[in-house]
């Protein structure tokens, strides 16, 4: 008999809360380490929902998560690096929408898993160029990208960081620029037809999950010292980027 909690297809209720509250521990953890929460949860997804499924819902998910974060830490958001930022996701959505990437998954993500070291370990890199065009191209990018391997706010994060005077800072501009990259995607899935309509109750609760996880997490970051903050940061920066080049060299048959 098909499981179906509050209409969600597939979804048991023990599902549906284990979802509401990864969402939750995915949020804090993103808010007080600085990456790998919408990663993780993206992992987590995984194992229930068909990729057909996991991408648009794991956007919307991470559109809320974002968006109440940056809401509740406006004061600290980086306002100039928005408008630049913006333009360049609308343009990677729209792009992305249209052009068929003939790289397979595997091999984007160990680009990006190269790139990113890099840029951890050579901080002088995420500061080449002026601050409207390299967060320009960056909007594109890390829309372009996540239109197929979804997670792309690892890729984000060294060039937020360097720019970021506190981790406050760097913690409300990622979640305003990871808003603006989900809502170009989802215009862009909108517009491919795909429908979301019936896992609304699940989102719905993942997102109250997220928001919560960010209240939580934020009266931790103000306790977190500053330095600490950057020393995990940048390792589990690191551990993400091997583990896309791990993935990478699997899929290509290295391992």
């Amino acid at each position: 008999m098909d499981v179906s909690f509050l209409g969600v297809p597939d979804v048991s209720a023990l599902l549906f809360s284990g979802l509401a509250f990864a969402a939750f521990c995915t949020a804090f953890l993103g808010i007080t380490t600085g990456t790998a929460g919408g990663l993780l949860l993206l992992a987590l997804m995984a194992l229930y929902f068909p990729p057909a499924v996991l991408v648009p819902v794991h956007t919307v998910v991470q559109l809320g998560a974002g968006s109440s974060r940056a809401l509740m830490m406006w004061r600290y958001v980086m306002r100039s690096t928005l408008p630049p930022f913006v333009i360049g996701a609308v343009i990677g959505a729209a792009t992305g929408a249209q052009i068929y990437v003939a790289l397979p998954t595997a091999a984007l993500q160990g680009i990006i898993g190269a790139f990113i070291l890099l840029l951890a370990w050579l901080p002088k890199i995420a500061r080449v160029g002026s601050e409207g065009r390299r967060f320009a191209v960056l909007g594109f990018a890390a829309t372009f990208l996540g239109m197929f391997v979804s997670a792309t706010g690892t890729l984000l994060g060294p060039f937020v960081l360097h720019s970021s005077p506190d981790r406050r800072n760097y913690s409300a501009t990622f979640a305003a620029m990871m808003t603006a990259v989900h809502l170009s995607k989802l215009v862009a899935f909108g517009a491919l037809g795909v429908a979301l309509a019936v896992y609304v109750p699940l989102m719905a609760a993942m997102i109250g999950g997220a928001a919560m996880g960010n209240w939580v997490g934020g009266k931790v970051l103000d306790r977190i010292p500053e330095r600490r903050f950057r020393i995990v940061f940048q390792v589990l920066l690191t551990l993400l980027a091997l583990r896309l080049l791990w993935v990478a060299a699997r899929a290509g048959g290295l391992f």
